[in-house]
Formats: C-alpha cells, sequence, structure tokens
C-alpha cells in the first residue's frame, strides 16, 4: 500500500510564524528522549519554547547525570522511563497527553537537530500527517552523519522502497506527527526500530508525509550513545533491520 502524498517541500528556511502556525504550535507537545545530556537538555527545551512549542516533556531515560534537573530548569515537563531504550522513552512520552494536544514533535537531547526549521513543519502541518526532517541534501547534514549512519539510512530505506514501494530519504529523529495518525499506528517497538517503524508503519495506513531538507548540528556536548560508540552502531543496526525484517513477515502474513 502506498502513502497518499509524498512531498517533498519546497518551504522557505526562514518560514514565518504567522497566527495560524502559532495555533498549530499551541495544539503541539515536544518529546525528548534524554539520556546523560545534562550539558546539552536545557538548550533544546529553551529553543523549543523560543519557537513557540511551549509544552515539552523531556523523558530521562535512565540517566546517571543531572539531567533531569537540568530539563526541569528550562521549563520541561519531566518523565522518567529508567528501562533504557529509546522507543521505550518514546512510548513514555506521548501518554496520558493533555486533551488538546493535536501534533507530537519528536527531537533529540543533544542539540543536533535544526529546530529553526520548526515552522517549516508547523506549515506542512496544512497538508500532511508526519513530517520528517531530512538531513542529507544539506552540506552540514553530509557532514554530520558518519558513514555508518549514511550506510544504515540507505540500506534502511532502500529495504522501505522494495518492500513498501515507498521512497524515504532519511530516519532521522527529528519528526513531527498528528495524534491521531500516531495513534492508528500502533506501535510496538520499544528500541532503535522506534523510528523505521513509525515510517513503516505511515505508508501502511495511508498517511501524508512530507520530507523537509534540515541542517544537522555537531551535538553540544557528551557523546553518542548509537554512532558514539561501536557497540552502539552495532545494536541499533541490527536491531533496525529485525524490526524491518518483522514488519515485512507481518504484512505478507496477516
Amino acid at each position: 500500500m502506498e502513502a497518499k502524498l509524498s512531498l517533498h517541500s519546497s518551504l522557505r528556511r526562514d518560514t514565518p510564524m504567522t497566527d495560524e502556525l502559532v495555533a498549530v504550535a499551541a495544539s503541539t507537545i515536544a518529546v525528548i528522549p534524554a539520556k546523560d545530556e545534562e550539558l546539552c537538555v536545557a538548550g533544546v527545551v529553551t529553543a523549543l519554547r523560543a519557537a513557540g512549542v511551549n509544552r515539552v516533556r523531556v523523558v530521562d531515560n535512565g540517566s546517571i547525570d543531572d539531567t533531569a534537573s537540568a530539563a526541569r530548569r528550562a521549563g520541561a515537563e519531566l518523565l522518567s522511563e529508567p528501562i533504557r531504550g529509546y522507543g521505550r522513552a518514546c512510548w513514555k512520552g506521548i501518554q496520558h497527553l493533555p486533551q488538546d494536544v493535536e501534533w507530537i514533535l519528536f527531537c533529540d537531547a543533544d542539540g543536533s537537530d535544526d529546530l529553526a526549521r520548526i515552522p517549516a513543519l508547523l506549515a506542512a502541518a496544512q497538508c500532511a500527517d508526519l513530517m520528517l526532517g531530512r538531513r542529507l541534501p544539506m552540506p552540514d547534514g553530509r557532514t554530520a552523519l558518519t558513514p555508518t549512519q549514511k550506510f544504515g539510512n540507505a540500506l534502511a530505506t532502500t529495504l522501505i522502497r522494495w518492500g513498501w514501494g515507498f521512497r524515504y530519504h532519511d530516519l532521522g529523529p527529528f519528526r513531527m506527527i498528528r495524534r491521531s495518525a500516531l495513534e492508528a499506528l500502533q506501535m510496538r517497538d520499544r528500541s532503535w526500530g522506534w523510528t523505521v517503524e513509525m515510517q513503516v508503519r505511515a505508508v501502511e495506513e495511508g498517511l501524508r508525509i512530507v520530507e523537509l531538507p534540515v541542517s544537522s548540528h555537531p551535538r553540544v556536548a557528551g557523546y553518542s550513545k548509537i554512532s558514539g560508540t561501536f557497540r552502539g552502531s552495532f545494536l541499533a543496526g541490527t536491531t533496525i533491520l529485525a524490526t524491518l525484517a518483522k514488519l515485512f513477515l507481518r504484512r505478507w502474513t496477516s
């Protein structure tokens, strides 16, 4: 099944915040999984609030540093998910949402996401259900991704194209999805397969999908729990491939 719409948006990078976009921002909550990001997370929370996304949830995923206090001081609502796993933290962050929340924005806690593009995501909400940050078109995005990340992205998106007939270009964490659409996806992954499961299920459910070019900045401090270590990269890669295999089998056996 193909998605209803695939757009590679030409929205201006300096999309202005109109009254309509302010209204979309007011119905949006940001969810930030965080593990040992005390030097980075406050800046991300501040940048989100400055962009008009005032409701921010930081999910402390088993940190041993002062991530929780830094997030609280910056004005975020703090949730705790001691069992580690990216998908588990994301899942925790979307539980018991306020009734008026219509959109969920996911981003990383390390300061690498292009939060200046939030107005463009909000503008795309007029014609889409899932908006994804696409890093590779931008020079700094290509530079920021490690060779392992580039290979993994290329392999996973190729497998999605072969298995589901839809061409993605990235599996980046910076994304925004309509709440009702996310609920329809019935996400099951609680690890590093969260992003790829969301994208596959979005195709299966016929969501309107937009990929927006975004920059990618060097992390503010610390090291990546995935690309920063061989073990992290290997575990994330194998989890993503296993998730794709399970989704493919489920598609053809259900």
